[in-house]
């Protein structure tokens, strides 16, 4: 056998596989383009159905330190906004949280899959195994870490829309998103835009691991008691292939936003309070730590869960539709 015969099998390996890899390539950035895309419009989807809970949870973090509390509860809150402003008072400054949905959960899925394919690319686990319950998690803290630097500048917008700030005579103004990011720039400067930044980044990177990892596992969890039922291997075969039923898909994805709502509320109620209290004089540092200790020594733990019962409650059912919106779109319309 000549060098070139001997050489030939070699050379259409190389081949092979070169004509592989940006197919690879291809199908990898196809998928990212529809996580960030099918993300970002259930995220939109959702947010239209839990605001309105939002909306109260941020006036109860926000209240000042001083007793009598402006609102007794979640219902009284209601109940004040109602009157003061309606139903669509409720909704005020939605465009900006539409936006920050879109962002935050087309971001969430993309940065989730960007993980997954770190975590491949650097051998500790395997496409054909997939992920584990520990690498799951990972993903997802990554992901959070990523979109909080994204979500920042959005949230503070959306907080000072819902909490105002009651000017000298007493007047709460009704603010629009344009205005408050003119003011931001003016009296923060560009840095001004991730004020709060620290309580973000706890509440998505700790929050996003339990969001996606409880998700999977309640996932994986119903798979296997299906799988259980199956009578026979070819029965197993089948339904490893199809979607599981929509009440367990919607349980799977409630519990996975009621884990990241409740397990880091706190970081959020701190966040919460630093986007949407006045200026503090000059020479005084507001910082994530002292913010939450201030909380702490005037309302205890209460205070810094003060609006996660009803945010939990919104949490369940938005994260199910999101998850559900989700997951369908991926898999009746693929675009890779």
């Amino acid at each position: 056998m000549d060098q070139a015969a001997a050489a030939a099998p070699v050379q259409a390996i190389v081949e092979s596989r070169a004509a592989v890899l940006p197919a690879k390539s291809k199908m990898a950035a196809m998928e990212s383009v529809e996580n960030f895309v099918y993300g970002s419009f259930a995220g939109m989807v959702g947010k239209f159905i839990e605001y309105p809970f939002d909306t109260v949870k941020v006036r109860l973090q926000s209240q000042p330190d001083h007793l009598p509390l402006q609102y007794k509860g979640p219902i009284d809150c209601f109940r004040q906004s109602f009157r003061a402003d309606g139903f669509a008072g409720l909704y005020r400054g939605i465009s900006a949280p539409l936006v920050g949905a879109a962002a935050e959960n087309g971001s969430l899925f993309i940065s989730e899959n960007v993980g997954r394919e770190l975590l491949y690319m650097s051998g500790i686990s395997s496409r054909e195994k997939g992920l584990g319950l520990g690498a799951l998690f990972a993903t997802g803290a990554f992901a959070g870490a990523c979109t909080s630097l994204v979500l920042t500048p959005i949230e503070l917008v959306k907080c000072r829309i819902q909490a105002p700030v009651a000017d000298a005579s007493g007047v709460v103004p009704k603010l629009r998103p344009l205005p408050v990011i003119r003011d931001i720039f003016r009296l923060e400067g560009f840095r001004g835009f991730w004020h709060g930044g620290m309580g973000t980044l706890i509440r998505e990177s700790g929050g996003s691991s339990a969001w996606f990892g409880v998700k999977e596992t309640v996932t994986a969890m119903f798979q296997h008691l299906r799988a259980k039922k199956a009578t026979s291997l070819e029965a197993k075969a089948a339904l490893a292939g199809t979607p599981l039923p929509l009440w367990q898909q919607a349980v799977a994805g409630a519990s996975a936003g009621i884990s990241y709502n409740f397990l880091f509320f706190p970081a959020d109620t701190i966040k919460s309070r630093m986007q949407t209290l006045p200026p503090p004089p000059p020479g005084v540092n507001r910082t994530f730590l002292s913010e939450g200790m201030s909380i702490w020594r005037q309302h205890g733990v209460q205070g810094l869960y003060r609006g996660c019962g009803i945010t939990c409650f919104r949490a369940g059912p938005a994260s199910a539709l999101i998850f559900i919106v989700f997951d369908s779109l991926k898999n009746n319309f693929p675009m890779h």
